[in-house]
């Protein structure tokens, strides 16, 4: 054979193995887009079984939904009614696997956006909407950055991490942790059995703040400027206090728990209300550095 022709055999050969490559990655792992235009203030609706779901914020009245299904075996459907623009994915066949039918989001909305978001196993991130928000996971954690709204989270073993968070936040979890970093919150209500609960941020004049776990730990920092009342309780575990805390001067006076470790004062004026109790947890309320 001479050299003219094993070139041409080669290349032949190249062309056949590029082909192959081609046809055997799956055109459904393509990232697909769509856009819906909306009003102000729009509700999104997000189900996904399992995934990555991302949310952000723009300034456009428009509602951007893309999303890669690496298997090809899940199914986007989305629909559209006026101011509401709701997501779900669906399994080809009944008995896929979560891998299967594991289909990652990213979702761009308008600032003042209401979202509802259900998943099993991904994790959910949302950064700078401004608008009520209901999460309802499995195992997925999730992360809250700068946003302001009416938050409720139910979770089974997720975490969720709240960083710069305004608003009101009513959060339940079986044995996430639950994180709140530079908060601006005037509500805080957060139960979990297992789970560490962490509140790092100043307590606002009028807030109420409510936290209770079965086990782990409890931890809020202060600073010297903070306004509150507390009430800390803990039956089989230890109450560790970094505070100078006046009787309370609020309310009906209460005698001190006779079981387990208990906490009752006032710290300057007592302008928030902070309740802390847990069954063999510690409580922690340290000054913040």
């Amino acid at each position: 054979m001479n050299t003219t022709s094993k070139i041409l055999r080669v290349s032949a050969l190249g062309a056949v193995m590029a082909g192959f490559v081609l046809a055997a990655s799956p055109a459904h792992a393509d990232r697909i887009e769509k856009h819906f235009l909306v009003q102000n203030k729009p509700k999104i609706t997000v189900r996904n079984s399992s995934g990555r779901i991302q949310v952000k914020s723009w300034s456009r009245n428009e509602v951007l939904v893309a999303w890669t299904n690496a298997s090809g075996k899940a199914v986007v459907e989305t629909e559209q009614a006026g101011n509401r623009v709701e997501v779900a994915t669906r399994p080809i066949e009944n008995g896929d696997s979560a891998d299967d039918n594991k289909t990652d989001f990213e979702i761009t909305v308008p600032a003042e956006s209401e979202l509802n978001v259900r998943t099993d196993s991904g994790n959910v991130t949302v950064d700078s909407v401004h608008g009520d928000m209901t999460f309802d996971t499995v195992g997925g954690n999730l992360q809250l950055s700068d946003v302001n709204g009416y938050m409720v989270v139910k979770t089974i073993d997720g975490s969720l991490i709240c960083t710069r968070c305004s608003g009101k936040l009513e959060a339940n979890s079986i044995s996430g942790n639950v994180q709140m970093v530079q908060p601006a919150l005037d509500s805080v209500r957060v139960q979990t059995s297992s789970g560490n609960i962490l509140f790092d941020g100043s307590f606002l004049s009028r807030g109420i703040y409510i936290m209770k776990n079965f086990s782990g730990t409890i931890e809020v920092h202060f600073s010297s400027s903070d306004s509150f009342d507390v009430n800390a309780a803990s039956l089989k575990g230890d109450v560790i206090n970094q505070a100078s805390f006046k009787p309370d001067t609020h309310g009906s006076p209460r005698p001190a728990s006779k079981w387990g470790h208990s906490l009752l004062g006032t710290m300057n004026d007592g302008h928030a209300k902070v309740e802390l109790t847990s069954f063999s947890g510690t409580i922690k309320i340290l000054k913040r550095d």
